[in-house]
């Protein structure tokens, strides 16, 4: 199993470490609920180390990322990052990608932790591009929360804006950032070598920061509503059923464009709803669900350590005629509603 960088960083702190993908990593240090209360109402970090990322250059890198990602790279410039989706050649999500856009020929691909290599070696079979693996030279890490703003002015001198790339010097050495995240929440992701990844590490400990694992990440994620790989999102579920299309755009030729194309003109036979339940239930992956006529199945869902009670993102067939749902919880339909997330915002 590989280890993170900052493996003996996150036993020493008490870090219960599980299998993630492959990797050994922190679920928690101390308590979830902290961890998940920390990010929302101060700061929190998070060793991310585990999740994809690698180097794209060459003159094809341009017309290696039009091609194989669905959204438009002609909707942002050198110095920022953009979310997008790998599809196959029906339109379902091989992987949802941030690309971090350094200057003309230069990106770096962040893909999910377990499709790195499959989205790493498609840009590498593309013409004139030259991949590059940073997974194992680098750590990676993420501060959250509205006081992260502070914490990156004490450690860089100003925070990354939101979807903003940057490069800084920190004890003379480069770190690389964006201000991009999976808990809904100010803050941004960092890259260095692994020796000032755990230099930073202790910084943030020093400046208040908590260190947080990878199950109040979940948590946090699930209460922004932002989709999971292999439970949103899959081969066999396009962007415009997840509610993703913002990130599509027509206007340039993309694998599996064909199909997106006849859902977009002809409907959906499923759509991702998020809801709140209004009576007492924790609800799972999996749970059936009902609306009405229409019906489907829990994707993700648990109970919200903000609002203190079940959410959940769910795929409905269409028509959703009903704000309200029902949920199958042990045998009984515990009623709520649809709602779109964020859940922990009015």
């Amino acid at each position: 199993m590989k280890q993170s960088p900052l493996h003996e960083f996150n036993l020493a702190h008490g870090g219960r470490l599980v299998d993630f993908g492959g990797w050994n990593m922190p679920v928690q240090y101390q308590s979830v609920l902290a961890e998940h209360r920390a990010v929302r109402s101060s700061s929190g970090f998070f060793d991310v180390s585990h999740l994809g990322r690698f180097e794209l250059r060459g003159p094809g890198a341009r017309g290696a990322l039009d091609r194989l990602l669905c959204n438009n790279l002609e909707r942002i410039e050198p110095g920022q990052a953009q979310y997008t989706l790998m599809l196959n050649e029906n339109g379902g999500v091989v992987d949802d990608i941030i690309v971090w856009w350094w200057e003309p020929g230069h990106f770096w691909i962040m893909p999910n932790a377990v499709n790195q290599p499959r989205v790493m070696a498609a840009f590498g079979a593309e013409p004139e591009c030259e991949v590059s693996d940073l997974q194992m030279s680098t750590a990676m890490i993420a501060a959250q929360g509205p006081d992260s703003a502070r914490v990156f002015e004490e450690l860089f001198g100003s925070a990354p804006g939101r979807f903003r790339t940057r490069v800084a010097e920190w004890q003379g050495a480069e770190v690389r950032m964006a201000g991009t995240g999976y808990t809904g929440e100010r803050g941004g992701e960092l890259v260095s070598d692994p020796a000032t990844a755990l230099g930073l590490a202790r910084a943030l400990v020093d400046l208040g920061v908590t260190p947080c694992g990878l199950g109040s990440r979940d948590t946090l994620r699930l209460e922004a509503g932002f989709p999971l790989w292999g439970q949103e999102l899959d081969e066999t579920t396009t962007p415009l059923e997840a509610g993703l299309g913002f990130a599509v755009d027509f206007d340039h030729y993309f694998v599996g464009m064909e199909t997106l194309q006849h859902q977009s003109d002809s409907g959906l036979d499923r759509l991702l709803v998020g809801f709140i339940l209004e009576e007492r239930g924790v609800p799972r992956h999996g749970f059936a669900i009902r609306s009405g006529a229409s019906s489907g199945e829990v994707t993700s869902a648990n109970m919200s350590p903000t609002i203190e009670t079940g959410i959940g993102m769910a795929y409905l067939s269409p028509p959703v005629e009903s704000g309200l749902v029902e949920v199958e919880i042990r045998g009984r339909w515990v009623r709520g509603r649809i709602k779109k997330p964020p859940f922990h915002k009015d």
